[in-house]
């Protein structure tokens, strides 16, 4: 008896103990916390946990605690989804806890937290989950000494990625986790090759989005135990499949390796992974025909194989496996017709954007757990019937976009009201009323069909809080009073036959457009209630009257397009700081007065168009100031003066386009204007037509080029134009125009340019169109030119040009037109032959000294200029200036030109005396 009381009495001594320091220990913990009331996102059944731990029950009942049954001693901890919000340093009480096995902190909010080295100590660990609840910085190297474990779940969300880990301590990590059967380390920045030493226990592995690069061992595929395998989004990595049979692949239950570079084929055993129930191999740069071997994968359900270069026929085994839920095979080269669905298991058909051809199955109506259908962008053709869809009652979504079908409802049905989506571009849709029971939907595409008159009011009601974006551009829609969508963001009316007033969408509008109608009222100031519009377009109606003022004031405006309508008066003066502008275009109106210089505070403008207006202003050559600037078009308007040489430094650095033509400047342009154009001085062969910068509008300006008025879309970030052309510009062609070696087009035809063609002309190496027509040019034709092989229009004509015509690849092509009005050229296509030197056997020097025999100015400049140049160039202009500062303070930009075209004309003078000798 004694015995036994002795031996009560030390079992209750031994479970006492530890119950009371780990009490202290979880509740210290508790407190450090505060506890968010909202619930995760991330967590179905996130609660509180610790709100109940009191001293009132022993720990070992609290929720989320498991302790030892002998011992007493505290083994697991399950906080995952507790909403706990603060921080675990390194004298957190959890680490008093040095018996825990199992630790789940998952899903909370340890913000500002760094991974403690105190974790290492946990030696008997062997769950330790840390995973999404935000702690941030480098993963200590103790985590390796956690021998025992065997699951490791470190992953973050892929928008923080603030957790690091070396490529140092990724080895030791893989190296001495010896038990390890899964590893979850998905989006932490790791930015290693991957090793090649692996837990022969591991059945997990998830390394997607981590910045591996390199090559996959091929050992990973022999891991025997493996089921899971994550390596998706490393877009740095690539890997060849095993050419025998993978160790793994009878207990493979999900391979996702989206984002790695394979440049393979789909191997034929692939069919082999029996197991699979998840393959995703996405945009993985796969070729040739999935094998047929796929059709023994009865367990999988979830097949991407999007974006990718996989052709031929998609086999008929895929149509008919029996747990397929998710089908996604789009953006790949397959043709060939769609077969029937034999099981119908399916919720996700995506097969957009190939080439499929034929009818659309009509099984598809028997696949009643289909929420999302996607078979836009390819060739099917034929009628397509509603009746195909109507009993789809979990259908979401149905994309059905840009075939040949033609959509009829000869049943009279509708479709299912549980539609979210639906997309139906060019369609031959007529009318809406197979929608009338569509009353959740939010997004809907009807663009590019045959809607005539005027949208039903039961449409409106229907979608009244639900419709968020509505396309319904390229119809023949004619009425339109207003728009009752409550929860509209965005509208696209383009190119319809509406008439009268604007009318305007509600306040949560951002996005705008109805160009191409035929709008004829003033804008109502209450357009300006759309405080959070981004893009606002009505290009292209009859809209009159002046533009509202407070339209400037909108600073989240990104787009504001107003081009080719009769809008009268000024041009808003209300731009302010902040502006989110980046592109004006009000082109092709009756606009006057001023340029507003409160667009200097558009700092993201890049495209700025008001041309063919009636303004009246001086060049503004403060809007060199925005650092975006990329296009500005001020043609056909009232501006005039001259163009003052700029005080600020970096001037227009972007900019690719400047179009001032039919305009009446005056004087001499500024070479110091040129100097700054950074963006037109050099060529960047990597640069790219660019993307859409906004998905349902792309910038566009005209440009005269090649003789055409031509609007120029996509490439207009590429497209580098100088456009000078009808004004009153004098003087000598600045030869720092030569420097603008970017130049698409050049056009400084119809001014008074005097002087030689400069020869530095001949650096525009990728020039397409050069205009020099029409002005007072003299002297002969530089021989640079012949060298530029892009050149596919040259007008010289109606100058005062003389001497033989270059020749070259291009100017070959050239017709006469190229050169009418210059009574002094010789050789082809004006004339027979210039003679068989590719340079005129006479001294050009004395045939321009005496042309200009009758200009004192001139003569001594020349004068001075040759008795220095023996001595070097520099004393030359030294001597010619002193000599002529006290005449004419503008010498220098009249003589520039003459002074490079005479050094050239000696030294090739002295080069064929070289040659004769």
């Amino acid at each position: 008896m004694l015995l036994i009381v002795c031996l009560c009495h030390e079992v209750s001594s031994i479970s006492i103990l530890p119950h009371k320091h780990q009490t202290i220990s979880l509740l210290k913990f508790k407190q450090s916390f505060t506890i968010h009331h909202s619930a995760s996102s991330d967590c179905r059944e996130s609660y509180p946990k610790t709100s109940s731990w009191n001293t009132s029950r022993d720990c070992c009942s609290w929720d989320g605690v498991v302790c030892d049954d002998i011992t007493g001693h505290v083994i697991e901890l399950d906080l995952r989804c507790s909403r706990l919000v603060g921080t675990i340093d390194s004298n957190s009480s959890l680490f008093q806890l040095s018996h825990l096995q199992r630790l789940d902190l998952s899903f909370n909010n340890f913000s500002n937290s760094h991974i403690s080295p105190e974790f290492g100590k946990f030696s008997s660990l062997k769950h330790l989950d840390l995973s999404k609840s935000y702690f941030s910085g480098q993963i200590p190297y103790e985590v390796s000494h956690l021998s025992k474990l065997h699951s490791l779940r470190l992953s973050t969300f892929s928008y923080s990625k603030k957790l690091r880990l070396t490529t140092h301590d990724f080895k030791w990590l893989l190296q001495n986790l010896t038990q390890l059967r899964e590893l979850d380390l998905t989006y932490i920045n790791i930015f290693s090759t991957i090793p090649l030493n692996f837990s022969s226990h591991l059945t997990t592995l998830g390394l997607s989005e981590t910045g591996l690069y390199g090559l996959i061992p091929e050992s990973i595929f022999h891991l025997p135990n493996l089921e899971a395998l994550y390596l998706s989004s490393n877009y740095q990595l690539s890997g060849h499949f095993p050419k025998i049979k993978w160790n793994s692949s009878a207990s493979l239950i999900t391979l996702h390796l989206s984002g790695v570079n394979f440049s393979d084929n789909l191997p034929e055993y692939i069919g082999y992974l029996t197991s699979v129930r998840s393959l995703s191999l996405s945009d993985c740069n796969l070729r040739g025909p999935i094998p047929e071997s796929i059709s023994n994968l009865t367990r999988i359900e979830y097949l991407f194989l999007y974006n990718n270069s996989l052709n031929g026929t998609i086999p008929s085994g895929v149509f008919s496996l029996p747990s397929l839920t998710y089908l996604v095979l789009s953006s790949n080269k397959f043709s060939g017709q769609l077969e029937d669905f034999k099981a119908n298991s399916l919720i996700w058909i995506y097969l957009r954007d190939k080439q499929l051809q034929g009818h659309l199955p009509h099984s598809i109506q028997n696949q009643v757990n289909l929420t999302w259908l996607d078979l836009s962008f390819n060739n099917f053709s034929g009628r397509v019937d509603v009746s195909l869809f109507s009993n789809l009652i979990q259908l979401q979504q149905l994309s059905l976009s840009y075939n040949n079908n033609s959509l009829t409802n000869d049943d009279n049905v509708t479709l299912p009201e549980s539609l979210v989506v639906l997309e139906l571009a060019a369609c031959e849709v007529k009318e809406l009323e197979f929608l009338r029971s569509a009353n959740q939907l939010e997004y809907l595409d009807l663009s590019n069909n045959k809607i005539q008159g005027r949208i039903p009011g039961w449409a409106w009601s229907n979608w009244n809080f639900s419709m968020k974006y509505l396309n319904i551009s390229h119809n023949m829609l004619m009425t339109l009073d207003s728009i009752p969508l409550q929860s509209l963001v965005t509208i696209d009316l383009r190119s319809n036959l509406l008439q009268g007033s604007l009318p305007i969408p509600p306040n949560s509008t951002g996005y705008f457009f109805i160009s191409h109608n035929n709008l004829t009222e003033e804008i109502p100031s209450s357009i300006c209630n759309l405080t959070s519009l981004i893009m606002l377009d009505l290009a292209r109606n009859n809209l009159k009257g002046a533009i509202p003022q407070c339209l400037g004031s909108i600073t989240a405006l990104y787009v504001l397009d107003m081009r080719h309508n009769n809008l009268s008066g000024n041009i808003p003066t209300t731009f302010s700081n902040g502006s989110s502008l980046t592109s004006l275009n009000l082109h092709g109106n009756k606009l006057e007065g001023k340029i507003p210089q409160s667009l200097a505070n558009c700092k993201e403008l890049q495209i700025l168009d008001l041309g063919d207006n009636h303004l009246n202003d001086t060049f503004p050559m403060w809007l060199g100031t925005l650092p975006k600037l990329q296009v500005l078009s001020l043609r056909s308007n009232g501006l005039h003066g001259s163009i003052r040489t700029p005080t600020i430094e970096n001037i227009f650095p972007n900019l690719r386009m400047l179009d001032l033509s039919s305009n009446a400047f005056t004087e001499n342009l500024p070479t110091g204007l040129f100097q700054h154009l950074k963006a037109m001085r050099t060529i960047d062969p990597s640069k790219k037509a660019p993307t859409r910068r906004y998905r349902y509008y792309q910038d566009s300006i005209v440009v005269v080029t090649k003789g055409l008025e031509l609007e120029v879309v996509r490439i207009l970030v590429l497209y580098t134009t100088i456009d000078l052309s009808n004004n009153k510009f004098k003087g000598h062609i600045p030869s720092g125009m030569g420097d603008l070696i970017a130049l698409r087009v050049l056009n400084i035809s119809h001014n008074g340019f005097q002087g030689h063609i400069p020869s530095s002309l001949g650096n525009l190496s990728v020039v397409e169109s050069l205009d020099l027509s029409f002005n007072q040019l003299s002297g002969e034709i530089p021989q640079q030119l012949g060298s530029i092989t892009f050149l596919a229009v040259l007008k010289l004509s109606h100058n005062h040009l003389e001497g033989c015509i270059p020749k070259g690849p291009q100017f070959d092509t050239f017709e006469k037109n190229s050169y009418e009005g210059n009574d002094g050229l010789r050789g082809l296509p004006v004339s027979k032959g210039c003679g068989s030197s590719m340079m005129p056997e006479t001294d050009n020097t004395a045939h321009v000294q005496d042309e200009e025999s009758n200009s004192t100015f001139l003569s001594e400049f020349w004068n001075g200029i040759l008795m220095g140049y023996g001595s070097g160039l520099i004393i030359g202009f030294s001597i010619a200036y002193f000599m002529l500062s006290s005449r004419n303070s503008n010498w220098l930009s009249r003589i520039s030109e003459e002074l490079e075209y005479r050094i050239v004309m000696r030294r090739q003078k002295k080069k064929r005396g070289h040659h004769r000798k």
